[in-house]
């Protein structure tokens, strides 16, 4: 049966040779395991709960919930291909939900390094490290999105009021406060911008070719700057965000104030950075507890 469904695959399918063998492992590897349970038992004969035990003993042997579900989607497959061609009568797997993928936590950059970019690193005063530095600080202090940030225009910016109108997602307008280091690096930037390029668009943040800044320029001169404090594979825009958060919450910051800032739609998408704030209170126990 897994021969001649194997060959379904390669042959009326189309499916790669790498699917085809992925399918196969899944497929040997629940048939060892349900001749292990009975010696009586087969294809025709396994039911729901020997599926739900193999899932289990794949879960113990520490394999992941989307290893675990591509073994599932390779059984459910199966049973439709034997079902249609009446090598079965029932599908054990139709109404067996696969686990939970774990989403990872969101990564953030320390407050301790952050302040070492910011106040401790040589900034000249070209063009390009004030801008740079710029974007950092407002990145982390109002945690904009990349689209956030590149869709800035010079009237989003009211320093009388000192905040911030940012147009987000499904273009909803939220307004972010800011304080009095971010005043003065925006004055900065905008004076430094206005005498460089003379003639620009509405953009507050403008690109080397005097255009809106692009996600790629922006997303290289994050990285290339968090790369000198922090060792994480992610180095995006979207850390400095997370960090923001992170930072917020560090600080007792509400839950319900943290998500409005975000412009987050749900409390669920928030309370992440409960769980971001609880392993890094985890760490500094483990790391300064003298009993530990």
């Amino acid at each position: 049966m897994i021969d001649q469904f194997l060959d379904y695959l390669r042959y009326e399918r189309n499916r790669s040779e790498l699917t085809v063998k992925r399918y196969e492992d899944s497929l040997r590897d629940f048939q060892t395991y349900f001749e292990k349970q009975e010696e009586e038992l087969s294809w025709t004969s396994v039911d729901a709960d020997i599926v739900r035990g193999w899932m289990e003993s794949l879960m113990d042997r520490g394999d992941t919930a989307s290893t675990v579900n591509t073994g599932l989607s390779a059984l459910r497959t199966f049973f439709r291909f034997a079902m249609a061609r009446g090598m079965v009568k029932k599908d054990p797997v139709h109404l067996i939900k696969g686990p939970k993928k774990k989403k990872p936590l969101p990564q953030f950059v320390k407050e301790s390094e952050i302040n070492e970019l910011l106040d401790q690193a040589e900034w000249s005063n070209s063009y390009k490290d004030v801008r740079a530095r710029t974007i950092i600080i407002i990145l982390y202090e109002a945690g904009l999105r990349r689209s956030e940030l590149i869709g800035l225009n010079d009237k989003d910016v009211d320093f009388n009021a000192m905040q911030l109108k940012v147009t987000g997602k499904r273009n909803k307008q939220r307004i972010i406060p800011f304080g009095k280091e971010l005043a003065e690096q925006l004055k900065k930037y905008i004076s430094c911008r206005d005498e460089k390029a003379k003639q620009h668009s509405e953009a507050l943040f403008v690109g080397e070719r005097g255009g809106r800044i692009s996600e790629s320029e922006l997303y290289r001169t994050v990285k290339d700057n968090l790369s000198k404090i922090t060792t994480l594979k992610k180095r995006s825009p979207h850390v400095l965000r997370h960090s923001f958060a992170t930072a917020m919450l560090n600080h007792d910051a509400g839950l319900e104030s943290v998500k409005k800032l975000l412009g987050h739609e749900s409390l669920e998408t928030t309370q992440i950075y409960t769980h971001t704030t609880f392993e890094q209170l985890k760490r500094v126990y483990k790391e300064t507890h003298p009993r530990d």
